[in-house]
């Protein structure tokens, strides 16, 4: 919360971030810690820098935090600021380009890089956290955004005088125009869609490993249990902090829950939902495995239904929850002009960790803004009815609305991405699930950290 004092106006720095930095400054190497990490990855004492093993105990705090009377009343906004310091932690070490892996550390940073990255998070308040994790989370989107525009801009060709002219589209006949054929103008309602190069999502992925330095794929799991089914792979190598993955499909505010499908047990025949701090769900079912063309997009989809044959007797109270809780029926009239042969917008195959693994990648909100138009193709996501905030009360199981926005901050698109907790070359993704304990969880589910998942969903 920011001070209205005239002297100065500061965002407080968030609890979570000065014990970190208190356990960090007085710490020393643990070089027990480093015997278990080389023999884990096989590499020798010296390969593996002070700094690096002070910036994973730095992620490890929380679990010291957790157990402060500060953050008893509250653990979601605890693992919330938790979340946004690991954050905050991976992504500046990717823009300084200091990783956690020793070949990184080793070879190009300094002795004193990791050490500025952990003292910059004591120091930087929470607001100012998010902001540069957005900052440094929307280079790396408008990064990939231009390698994309570059694979699949048309030819250019040079005329006599020497200027440049996209390829001309085929000319059409005035037949075409009379009968109303599919190569006529778009209707009025319907956007543009901009001619592109004829590569299959294959071929975009391969030019894209070759200019990017990775890509992903998609084939059978490596985890041992029945239902984890395919899994989502790197093809390449990338450091920590990398944005791996963008999670695709609709975006529902919690204004507009009662339309996702299935509503209210939305999950009962769905495992393609997420949901982040802020309530917003996205549903990447509609996506699927993307497409081989850029289209206009619309997440419309007819889910299968179960049909529940056991009749019951039913109450007054039971009909009004029945009535309340029955799916709206809508489009949203999302619409948008979207880049189905995206290599990565497989965000939402990455599987949960077995047993005794950890987890390699970790959620990461991300509002895109919506006023980047040459962006937009490329991020996999359409929004569910307005995309302006709309203000929401809580009573019981229902959501209400109470208002709209003031209209005074730039429009953005409410998304998710994957980012890179370590160095990572030709593997899973592996992304921890965290469940909520309130529900039966699936079988093959081992928590990565029970109290993580606890005070997520408190």
């Amino acid at each position: 919360m920011q001070s209205s004092s005239s002297t100065e106006v500061f965002d407080p720095i968030p609890d979570a971030v000065q014990l970190f930095l208190a356990i960090l400054i007085t710490d020393e190497v643990n070089e027990s810690f480093v015997d278990k990490e080389q023999k884990k990855n096989g590499v020798s004492f010296q390969q593996i820098s002070k700094d690096e093993v002070r910036l994973k105990k730095n992620l490890k705090a929380v679990g010291v935090l957790a157990k402060s009377t500060t953050f008893a009343k509250n653990p979601r906004q605890l693992q919330f600021e938790a979340d946004i310091n690991k954050l905050f932690m991976y992504t500046r070490a990717h823009e300084k380009q200091l990783c956690a892996s020793f070949n990184r550390l080793g070879r190009e940073a300094v002795e004193t890089d990791a050490e500025e990255i952990i003292e910059m998070a004591g120091k930087t308040s929470l607001s100012e956290q998010q902001k540069q994790v957005q900052d440094n989370i929307h280079y790396q989107v408008g990064n990939f955004c231009s390698l994309m525009d570059g694979i699949l801009s048309p030819d250019v060709t040079k005329n006599e005088s020497g200027s440049q002219t996209a390829t001309p589209p085929r000319r059409q006949s005035g037949l075409t125009f009379a009968v109303g054929g599919s190569n006529a103008s778009p209707a009025a309602d319907k956007p543009l869609v901009p001619e592109t190069k004829p590569l299959k999502l294959s071929e975009v992925s391969q030019r894209l490993m070759d200019q990017l330095g990775y890509t992903l794929e998609i084939k059978p799991s490596v985890i041992p249990h029945k239902d984890a089914g395919q899994g989502c792979f790197i093809k390449g190598q990338a450091d920590a902090g990398t944005v791996l993955a963008f999670y695709p499909g609709v975006i529902y505010s919690p204004a507009f829950y009662r339309y996702i499908p299935g509503y209210p047990k939305v999950d009962s025949q769905n495992s393609y939902l997420i949901t982040r701090y802020d309530g917003t769900v996205i549903n990447a079912q509609p996506w699927g495995l993307g497409g081989d063309s850029r289209e206009v997009w619309t997440g419309c989809y007819t889910p299968a239904v179960k049909i529940d044959t056991k009749t019951t007797s039913e109450n007054g109270s039971d009909r009004l929850w029945k009535a309340l809780s029955k799916p709206l029926q809508g489009s949203g009239k999302a619409k948008e002009v979207l880049e189905r042969r995206n290599p990565l917008a497989f965000g939402h195959l990455a599987n949960h960790p077995a047993k005794e693994t950890n987890p390699n990648v970790m959620i990461c909100p991300y509002d895109f803004p919506l006023t980047e138009k040459d962006l937009r193709p490329y991020v996999p996501n359409v929004s569910f009815g307005d995309s302006g905030e709309v203000k929401m009360k809580r009573f019981g199981s229902f959501w209400f609305k109470t208002g709209g926005s003031n209209g005074l901050d730039a429009p953005v698109l409410k998304t998710l991405v994957l980012v890179a907790t370590r160095a990572l070359r030709d593997e899973e993704l592996l992304l921890n699930y965290r469940l909520s304990n309130s529900k039966k969880r699936p079988d093959w589910y081992t928590p990565v950290n029970e109290e993580e998942d606890r005070r997520r969903w408190s």
